[in-house]
């Protein structure tokens, strides 16, 4: 149980900080060489999920084959139809000022027969204006090459738990830079691993082979590490000389703070820490999982009676292909967790989350959001960026993600303002007190869109999206103002 008593005095003690910090750093400038972004992800705003060639991915299959998953039972066949309004957006863009806009390649796009060479040239083509335009108004595009739109041919093989995937996608990965690389210099290889491997594991493929929980998501991990690493060594083996871009990888993060001060309590909140960023960082930075991660799955592994672990190894040759395969780590966070340590799981649980042996849960005091679990902290940013600096050696941080979610789409969105502005503070914090190297701030999202599996009930974006209106037109809110002028001033 949650010893809440114990934390209610940090808590004040933090809430204190963050208030005096916030009047301080209304003072203070973020440095020169910071550069604010907004992201989005094809699947969520392209639309034209069938035009000019383009392949099913997992996505299409699902929305289409189990309207259900999703909460409203819609889909991403036009979403935002950024496929058609591409041209409106990036005008959008031009009047926020951003320096970078971070978006993600549709792999069913450019590879119709996913698995195959043969590229579809109207999917590039797309690509071509949208990232031609960018640049000819001063922006600098940010590519996710994989954000969770498999194609459905590879899914079928069993996705990312089947080895020869990660050729199949290095595959992908050298055609987007042989097509694109000569204009675009900062590569996103995957968009969340954790939940790719933890969460959406299950919609993988309609023939997703029949593996235990705790054996998928372990498998997926050990081959999505390995495709992310062949696919940095690609690119600095033949496009980096000519291209002279740079690669990284991009991290979910909630923060998970110890429910008390307790031993059991404090390590539960790293182990869950190490499970969470460092089970995905640790390999890149440090050369293999972590050992905690390590220790506590080979244990649960042995009590559910299993010959050995069921967290692959990593042969020594595997450990320096991946260690050092990052020029930035990329960062998405939300939201905090109270964590405390748990009693061990019954034999009849199994999977990732029974590995971590924590119970969490968050202070009712904290302000809600849509999204039932990602209340409003934001100090736990400024925790997360610090923890990552003294774990991994200070590396270069891009905050690809950051956003608040509501469900009126209204203009006048002063929850979400606010929201940037606490967390936009404890970014500035974090560079200017603490010293972490935090180079990018990129807001979720440009516009509303499609939200996976909640659809369109829950809204994240800066402007608004009217989805009844055929012409689907955007509308700033006044977050996006708000975000606008902080890009003008350099000030919060």
């Amino acid at each position: 149980m949650l010893k809440l008593e114990m934390h209610t005095v940090g808590l004040i003690a933090l809430t204190t900080c963050l208030l005096i910090g916030l009047s301080e750093a209304d003072e203070w400038e973020f440095p020169e060489d910071f550069k604010f972004g907004v992201a989005t992800s094809a699947y969520q705003i392209e639309g034209g999920w069938d035009a000019d060639g383009k392949s099913v991915s997992v996505w299409d299959r699902i929305t289409h084959t189990t309207p259900n998953f999703v909460q409203d039972g819609s889909n991403g066949d036009i979403a935002c139809d950024s496929y058609h309004k591409w041209e409106e957006d990036v005008t959008m863009l031009k009047d926020l000022g951003v320096h970078y806009y971070r978006f993600s390649l549709a792999w069913t796009r450019i590879l119709s027969g996913g698995y195959t060479s043969t590229v579809n040239e109207a999917g590039v083509a797309y690509y071509n204006k949208l990232i031609d335009k960018l640049l000819e108004n001063g922006i600098e595009p940010v590519v996710t090459l994989y954000h969770w739109d498999m194609p459905q041919k590879i899914s079928t093989l069993g996705g990312v738990t089947n080895n020869v995937w990660v050729d199949i996608f290095t595959n992908y990965a050298r055609t987007a830079f042989e097509r694109f690389g000569d204009r675009v210099k900062t590569w996103i290889t995957f968009n969340e691993p954790n939940i790719i491997c933890h969460y959406f594991h299950s919609v993988l493929g309609s023939l997703q082979p029949d593996y235990p929980n705790g054996v998928i998501e372990y498998l997926c991990t050990y081959n999505l590490l390995k495709a992310h690493a062949e696919t940095y060594h690609i690119y600095d083996r033949e496009f980096r000389h000519k291209q002279e871009g740079k690669v990284g990888i991009t991290l979910n993060f909630e923060w998970s703070e110890p429910a008390s001060d307790s031993p059991e309590d404090v390590a539960a909140a790293e182990r869950r820490r190490q499970f969470d960023f460092g089970l995905f960082a640790n390999p890149i930075i440090n050369f293999d999982f972590p050992k905690v991660v390590v220790d506590r799955v080979a244990e649960r592994s042995k009590l559910e009676d299993f010959p050995r672990s069921r967290l692959p190894q990593f042969t020594f040759a595997e450990k320096l292909n991946v260690k050092g395969t990052y020029d930035f780590l990329g960062l998405n966070h939300y939201t905090t967790w109270l964590v405390s340590d748990d009693e061990e799981p019954s034999l009849d649980q199994s999977g990732f989350y029974i590995d971590t042996k924590v119970a969490r849960q968050q202070d009712p005091a904290w302000e809600k959001t849509a999204v039932d679990d990602n209340r409003v902290v934001p100090w736990g940013l400024r925790k997360a960026l610090n923890w990552i600096k003294t774990t991994y050696g200070n590396p270069d941080i891009f905050i690809t993600e950051c956003g608040h979610s509501d469900l009126t789409a209204s203009l006048n969105d002063d929850r979400r303002t606010n929201f940037y502005k606490t967390y936009l503070n404890a970014t500035l914090e974090a560079i200017l007190e603490d010293g972490v190297k935090v180079k990018a701030f990129m807001a979720w999202s440009l516009m509303d869109n499609f939200e996976w599996n909640k659809g369109y009930l829950v809204k994240f974006g800066i402007y608004r999206v009217n989805f009844t209106d055929p012409e689907r037109p955007r509308t700033i809110k006044d977050s996006g103002t708000y975000y606008k002028e902080v890009i003008s001033t350099r000030r919060i």
